[in-house]
């Protein structure tokens, strides 16, 4: 059986270009959970990696960041490839 993806080496360069979306953003937790209509610990949940985000969310989470979804997932690609 597949380990499961929070396991798996290329989920820690997931997290931290979520953290680094959000600091560069310039907003702390408490104001993107605000943006999103979450509390939040569902901010600090998703970044240290025990909540996991559908697509739907992902894209939530990087537009309140200011940041598209296809150039957030180009530099997760060239995160985990370039290791």
């Amino acid at each position: 059986m597949s380990a499961k993806s929070i396991h798996k080496a290329e989920y820690q360069p997931l997290l931290q270009l979520l953290l680094d979306i959000r600091t560069k953003a310039g907003l702390t937790q408490t104001e993107l959970s605000a943006l999103l209509g979450r509390p939040q610990s569902y901010v600090s949940d998703v970044e240290r990696g025990t909540r996991r985000l559908d697509l739907l969310q992902l894209r939530e989470y990087c537009l309140a960041c200011g940041q598209d979804l296809v150039g957030f997932v180009r530099r997760f690609e060239k995160a985990i490839t370039h290791r």
